[in-house]
C-alpha cells in the first residue's frame, strides 16, 4: 500500500471508531495535515449523526465547511467528545511530536478538551524514541534569538522555519538532533522558556487510542 492509501485507511478507520459513539449532541475536534484531510473526507459522510465540530486550524475549518459540516469556536462549546489528529512521530506510550503542519498550539489546546484524543498514522511514524522528527516549537517572534540559544542549551539544533506564520501570527523553529527518553521533562523544560507558546512534545496529554495504518491492516493500540 502506498503511504496515502495507510492514511485513507486510518482516516476510515477513525470513522469506524467514532461512529458508534456519537451522538446528536457530539462535538468532535478535527486536526490539521494530510491524514487529517482524508478523516475531514469521511466524516462528511455522516455529518447528520453529531453537532458540529472545532477545527485546530484554520485549513481544517476551510475544508469542514466546504463539506458543510458546522464549525464552532472552541469557547463556545462545553465539552468535546472526540479529537482526532495525526502525528509526525509516536512512540509506544502514544507520547507524540506534533506541529509539522505549524498548528501544534491550537492542536495541543484541542486536545486538552477532548474526552478522548484519537490519533490516526501510518507505521512510518512509529519509533521507540522520539526525535528523529525535528521537534516544533512554536515561538514569539521577538523571542525567536533568545529561544534559540536556550534550545542549543538543551541540546538541539534549533533551525528557523522560514516563512512561515502560524495561525496564531508566530514564528516556528524546528529543534533537530535531539533523543528524547523523557518526554514530558522535555515538554516542560522546553514551555518553560521565556518566549515559547508551546513545543510539538504531546506527552503530558498523549493520544489515548493509536489507529496505525500497516501493510497488514489498521492496528488498534491504546496506551500502556
Amino acid at each position: 500500500m502506498t503511504q496515502d492509501e495507510l492514511k485513507q485507511a486510518t482516516a476510515r478507520a477513525a470513522i469506524d471508531y467514532i461512529s458508534p459513539r456519537l451522538e446528536a449532541d457530539s462535538i468532535v475536534g478535527v486536526g490539521t495535515g494530510s491524514t487529517a484531510n482524508f478523516f475531514i473526507d469521511y466524516l462528511a459522510e455522516i455529518k447528520g449523526q453529531f453537532d458540529g465540530t472545532v477545527a485546530s486550524s484554520e485549513a481544517s475549518a476551510q475544508r469542514l465547511k466546504a463539506h458543510g459540516i458546522p464549525v464552532y469556536e472552541l469557547n463556545s462549546v462545553d465539552g468535546m467528545q472526540f479529537y482526532v489528529d495525526g502525528a509526525d512521530e509516536t512512540n509506544p506510550a502514544l507520547e507524540l511530536i506534533k506541529g509539522g503542519g505549524a498548528a501544534l498550539t491550537r492542536e495541543k489546546i484541542v486536545a486538552a478538551c477532548a474526552e478522548e484524543f484519537v490519533c490516526i498514522a501510518d507505521d512510518s511514524k512509529w519509533v521507540e524514541t522520539l526525535g528523529d522528527f525535528p521537534l516544533p516549537v512554536e515561538v514569539i517572534p521577538m523571542a525567536r534569538s533568545l529561544v534559540a540559544r536556550e534550545l542549543v542549551k538543551l541540546g538541539g539544533d534549533p533551525v528557523y522555519r522560514q516563512g512561515v506564520i502560524t495561525d496564531n501570527g508566530n514564528a516556528i523553529l524546528d529543534v533537530y538532533n535531539l533523543k528524547i527518553e523523557q518526554p514530558k521533562d522535555l515538554e516542560d523544560a522546553i514551555n518553560n522558556i521565556t518566549g515559547v507558546v508551546t513545543n510539538g512534545i504531546f506527552a503530558k496529554r498523549p493520544a489515548d487510542v493509536l489507529l496505525l495504518g500497516t501493510s497488514s491492516g489498521v492496528k488498534t493500540i491504546t496506551a500502556g
